[in-house]
């Protein structure tokens, strides 16, 4: 029989049935029909399938569904209110101006999680959030609770690994053994912490770069470079089996290396008989034993061990083994007090002549550098602290100690004597020379105590005026000496309040010419 004729002999029947409340599949039954072709039949005399015609879908009240939508600013509460379809609701909002003809949704993974963490503290259901913001319910389901999805696995919280790869349909097959998530115990900032790690992972997930991830979390992206390059397995990273893998690598106290290596041991036993001190005994293993890298120990280690043990009370041991007898270990500054900076003695700045502060006398000068593009070129600046004169050095094979020197020293000896008083600098290391500048110039070197560039107040100021000619983040090499020279001028001819409305340049050639 063709499907018209089933219309005509079963439709109205058909019809009856549904409307009288009985489903499709009893229908079918008892009409002796497949329940496609029921399903087809209803489809063809106009009656959606499974609904009965007093209930019929789209006579959408307007006004019930601007009203409603106005009152809860919700769609899906203005359809039902018509019980019409999501859809035919949001057709009429569009027509009334209410709603954007484009359904406006996050842009990205991370913002559509971050709307619908929003809307279900609003109170919203986490799958009408989801609808909302553009996702399957079920993602929705895995972020309320804590589930990040990671290929075909889903990772929970408590750092169980399910495999959801069986096309049947939402499965938790256990690919690995469940384990309970081991908490690591409270550690320094400086290393990563769990939280740390899960950031981690949400941002590789989303395929952040590792920089983006890094500033995220506060951490340098070399950190977690190498945290996704040890502790990615399978070409995946996850958190909770990193932050273990972590804590059992950072296991405390680990046994000393002269406990482990008894032959090691041993030798340095027979070195302390002998009388030999640590930093003999640790050399003499390096010259005897060049090719064993297993009987190598530093002197701090050997140190180390022999005031562990005065600790435990072998302090007659300790004595016999160490020329000086003690039995404690004497700290070799006082405290605040600050190592030498050079190998030659500094003169601090507390130590300079009362004359040079009052800037009476001319001839002291203030030094410094300033630096280009990552601190890789960098001119020198010399500023004389009576007339405000300025000179710059010109370090085009870098700003070592050498070159500072060799600059230093061709700039102060094309001044006349008496402008050669004293010279005052910061600690930087390129001073690490400041003993020949000063045998090579007949002039005292002084030091700014550390954080403390107001000691050299004319020669900050004057480097604020340079970078109007050299700015931060240039490459600074690009300057020859006619460039410096030009520059120095300008500042030099340069009207100072300070100086009465003189120049620095006709401050110094009164000092030359006076004499």
């Amino acid at each position: 029989m063709s499907f018209q004729q089933d219309c005509v002999r079963f439709g109205d029947e058909l019809a009856r049935l549904v409307d009288g409340g009985v489903s499709v599949k009893d229908a079918a039954v008892a009409l002796g029909l497949p329940r496609d072709r029921c399903y087809a039949i209803l489809r063809a005399i106009g009656l959606p399938a499974g609904q009965p015609r007093g209930k019929r879908r789209g006579a959408a009240d307007h006004a019930v569904i601007v009203s409603v939508f106005d009152r809860t600013g919700s769609i899906n509460q203005a359809a039902k209110a018509c019980q019409v379809s999501h859809s035919a609701a949001r057709r009429i909002l569009v027509a009334q101006g209410l709603v954007p003809s484009e359904k406006l949704r996050p842009q990205g993974k991370s913002e559509a999680k971050r709307r619908f963490d929003e809307l279900v503290a609003q109170g919203w259901s986490t799958a009408r959030a989801a609808r909302e913001v553009g996702v399957n319910p079920r993602t929705g389901r895995d972020w309320h609770k804590g589930i990040r999805k990671v290929g075909d696995t889903r990772v929970h919280p408590d750092g169980r690994v399910v495999d959801y790869r069986r096309r049947s349909g939402y499965t938790q097959t256990v690919t690995s053994a469940i384990c309970e998530a081991v908490v690591s115990p409270a550690v320094s900032d400086r290393y990563l912490s769990i939280e740390d790690r899960v950031a981690i992972a949400d941002g590789l997930a989303v395929r952040d770069s590792l920089r983006t991830i890094a500033a995220r979390i506060g951490k340098n992206v070399s950190t977690v470079s190498r945290e996704v390059r040890r502790h990615s397995s399978t070409g995946r990273y996850l958190p909770y089996q990193a932050d273990r893998s972590a804590a059992a690598a950072r296991a405390r106290p680990k046994q000393a290396k002269l406990v482990t290596n008894a032959v090691l041991r041993a030798a340095v036993e027979e070195g302390l008989f002998r009388k030999l001190s640590p930093e003999q005994i640790s050399h003499r293993l390096r010259r005897d034993h060049p090719d064993d890298e297993s009987m190598r120990v530093s002197h701090e280690t050997i140190y180390q061990a022999l005031y562990f043990q005065a600790r435990g009370g072998l302090k007659r041991e300790v004595k016999n083994a160490l020329r000086t007898g003690r039995t404690r270990r004497k700290p070799q500054r006082k405290e605040g007090e600050r190592y030498q900076r050079f190998t030659d003695p500094m003169v601090m700045i507390s130590d300079r002549p009362a004359e040079v502060d009052d800037r009476a006398i001319p001839g002291h000068w203030e030094g410094d550098l300033i630096t280009g593009e990552l601190n890789k070129t960098a001119i020198g600046t010399l500023v004389e602290r009576s007339t405000r004169y300025t000179m710059l050095l010109h370090l085009p094979d870098g700003h070592d100690a050498e070159q500072v020197r060799d600059a230093l020293i061709v700039a102060m000896r094309a001044m006349p004597a008496h402008l050669r008083g004293s010279l005052t600098w910061d600690q930087g290391a390129e001073m690490a020379r400041h003993k020949q500048v000063s045998m090579a110039t007949d002039m005292a070197v002084y030091f700014c105590d550390p954080a403390s560039p107001w000691q050299r107040g004319s020669n900050e100021n004057t480097n604020g005026l340079l970078r109007q000619y050299f700015p931060k983040g240039t490459d600074l090499s690009v300057y020859g000496p006619e460039d410096l020279e030009h520059v120095a001028q300008e500042l030099n001819g340069r009207p100072r309040k300070t100086l009465g409305w003189d120049t620095p340049a006709e401050r110094l050639r009164d000092l030359i010419t006076a004499n």
